[in-house]
């Protein structure tokens, strides 16, 4: 009997730790972009679904936004049609756009509301068009001066968060897929799930955003150095971003839009890692990069407030 008590002590001392961050996330948003390893490895996806599902039983609100790349990739070579890359965006025609659209909302989205919902009536799918969760305008890309027509690629112009938050309030998680519909022309855009994530955490006063990637975080000195940067504020991230690795920028441009725009921390994690969600949020050590606001810096002595 004592030998078996002291086997479990180390589960005791694991869920200790975790108490003072259970209590400081419980009732709080999160918005976790699923992208990367993750997405296509079956180990890390029911880890990954296993992580949303112990944060809402935790008492946190989680709220699932994915994209589909490698998926979308492979069903337009089945289909004979050529994936185009301009300015690091996947040209987008109106063909294309119907596999991004069948393959976010009918394939990816459906797995992973399914592994979800292996553990309760949980996940619910929608996407961007979906209530007008998300609306978006034409993007148009600039390579050397000149303006180049990507097709239905866009860009977020608003959030209507109602639709989400009715399903958060009911205990629900919701799985969001990143496409969106115009109010001007009323055409289906493909919307970068990173960006469209951190609009997402933004419009929802999220407490965290977190954004699954392929890498161990920010690194420092990259190719240099593989030391990750633990924690940033925004404005040393902006200094930083003109010199990113282009996979990396539009992860650490959202993170950056989500901080600035009243989430309190967003981070970027190794989505190779199994359960790396439940080790950056619930243990002292974390993983990954944490993005935080600037800090707010008292007036000066004498100095007169608005």
């Amino acid at each position: 009997m004592t030998a078996r008590k002291h086997t479990a002590l180390p589960k005791a001392r694991t869920l200790i730790e975790a108490l003072p961050w259970l209590t400081r996330h419980h009732g709080k948003t999160v918005v976790i972009k699923f992208g990367g390893n993750a997405m296509v490895d079956d180990e890390l996806k029911a880890a990954f679904a296993q992580d949303v599902v112990f944060l809402r039983h935790a008492g946190l609100r989680p709220v699932v936004v994915h994209g589909g790349g490698p998926q979308i990739s492979a069903q337009l070579d089945r289909l004979g049609l050529e994936s185009e890359f301009r300015a690091g965006l996947r040209v987008t025609t109106p063909e294309a756009m119907d596999v991004v659209r069948m393959v976010l909302a009918g394939q990816v989205q459906r797995e992973l509301v399914g592994l979800l919902n292996r553990h309760g009536p949980f996940a619910v799918g929608l996407t961007g068009e979906d209530a007008h969760t998300m609306t978006a305008t034409k993007r148009w890309a600039d390579i050397d001066g000149e303006r180049v027509d990507l097709g239905r690629v866009g860009d977020i112009t608003g959030i209507d968060t109602g639709a989400v938050e009715a399903l958060l309030d009911d205990g629900r998680i919701p799985v969001v897929s990143s496409i969106a519909r115009s109010t001007d022309d009323h055409h289906v855009y493909n919307v970068n799930a990173d960006t469209a994530a951190a609009a997402l955490a933004a419009a929802l006063g999220a407490e965290t955003l977190v954004v699954l990637t392929d890498v161990e975080g920010l690194y420092a000195d990259w190719p240099h150095s593989d030391d990750v940067i633990s924690q940033l504020t925004a404005s040393r991230l902006e200094k930083l971003l003109p010199d990113l690795a282009s996979g990396m920028v539009p992860k650490m441009e959202g993170c950056l839009h989500a901080v600035r725009n009243g989430v309190r921390t967003a981070r970027v994690l190794d989505g190779r890692v199994p359960h790396s969600i439940l080790l950056e949020i619930f243990t002292d050590e974390g993983i990954g990069t944490m993005v935080v606001p600037d800090p707010v810096t008292a007036p000066d002595e004498g100095e007169q407030t608005a």
